[in-house]
């Protein structure tokens, strides 16, 4: 019996790893776009280019047992912008779109709107009059059309609305915008004991609806912008109610103060795409011992757009010549992906 106890014992600690091992590549619900990631080698999307080198030499430095430059698992942090570093930016933000289609949708209840901009312009169907105060109109309407609402209510109905609405260059759904190559890297750092964070621009709870399922990253390990809100009960359940007032936003500066406030420990690793980004890879650069940046460049007006400096979308600037004077890692989208989208990876295979 004591040999045959020994027998189980031995297989389910074999199992065990497996299973661990299994989770680490594949925690994704079915149909996810990371579902898709291939796990037999690191970065299969990446071209053989310095980029990928990198990488890779730098996450084997970092958690190689007896590596001057080892890691411990628990401080083995990772930190992601959204918007144009793991998806899709351009033409419009995708929280600005759902942003404008819930004003489409509340403009019945809102007869004042006619006569008031931005929403005025929006609703003739000006959406360049529409985003004329530049930062002030897009704040308002994102406000405005996410308030009133209870938390739950909201999550509900972003879930709702992502899967139904298409890009406008693509025609895919939104959820199919995600950078295979970067969805690849999150798997890659996953399954080598990293913690992957997003820390973006865009609302904290529309993030939340729908990074678990596309990036495998669960709602905790997600930070955003926020709304103020409040607790109250509505027919005796307690529920939390959004308001119509930015709490915290978090960009540039606000990027490195969100990370010290919710994850408390300085990221090993952080990836961005524009000087919003700037401060966080300028904190994490800062600390001791091996650290890794990386900006997203997007050079490749075929597969996806090309900008940077002249860009009101992602800009690029300060930070490029920052990573460049710093020796920081970035990513040539035309020159370092062989992909840029999971829907092309058949037609890749077959060149």
């Amino acid at each position: 019996m004591a040999s045959r106890n020994r027998f189980f014992g031995v297989n389910r600690r074999v199992m065990s790893a497996v299973l661990a091992a299994f989770t680490a590549f594949a925690i994704l619900l079915p149909g996810s776009a990371l579902a898709q990631t291939a796990v037999t080698s690191p970065l299969p999307g990446w071209n053989d280019t310095a980029t990928k080198r990198a990488i890779v030499t730098f996450v084997e430095r970092v958690t190689k047992q007896g590596s001057p430059d080892f890691v411990p698992p628990a401080e083995r942090i990772a930190t992601f912008d959204n918007d144009g570093t793991l998806w899709a930016e351009q033409p419009i933000y995708v929280q600005l779109a759902f942003a404008l289609d819930r004003v489409k949708v509340l403009a019945p209840l809102h007869p004042e709107w006619k006569d008031k901009e931005p929403f005025a312009s929006l609703l003739k169907g000006d959406l360049k009059g529409a985003l004329a105060q530049g930062e002030r109109a897009i704040v308002e309407m994102v406000m405005t059309t996410h308030a009133g609402m209870t938390t739950d209510e909201f999550e509900k109905v972003v879930k709702d609305w992502l899967p139904t609405s298409k890009h406008p260059k693509t025609g895919r759904p939104l959820t199919e915008m995600a950078y295979q190559p970067m969805l690849e890297l999150l798997a890659y750092l996953r399954a080598s004991g990293f913690k992957t964070f997003i820390v973006s621009g865009g609302g904290v709870e529309f993030m939340r609806a729908f990074a678990e399922k596309v990036y495998g990253i669960p709602p905790e390990q997600v930070i955003g912008s926020s709304g103020k809100q409040k607790f109250e009960l509505r027919d005796g359940q307690p529920v939390l109610i959004k308001l119509p007032e930015m709490d915290f936003v978090d960009d540039k500066e606000g990027k490195p103060i969100a990370i010290q406030k919710f994850i408390g420990r300085r990221p090993v690793m952080a990836f961005g795409n524009s000087d919003g980004d700037l401060q966080m890879l300028q904190w994490t650069a800062a600390g001791s011992g091996a650290r890794f940046c990386m900006y997203v460049h997007h050079t490749d007006a075929e597969r996806e757009w090309a900008y940077d400096k002249p860009s009101s979308i992602g800009q690029l600037d300060q930070g490029l010549e920052e990573a460049t004077a710093k020796g920081w890692a970035v990513a040539d989208m035309k020159k370092d992906w062989k992909y840029v989208f999971a829907f092309e990876k058949s037609s890749a295979a077959g060149k």
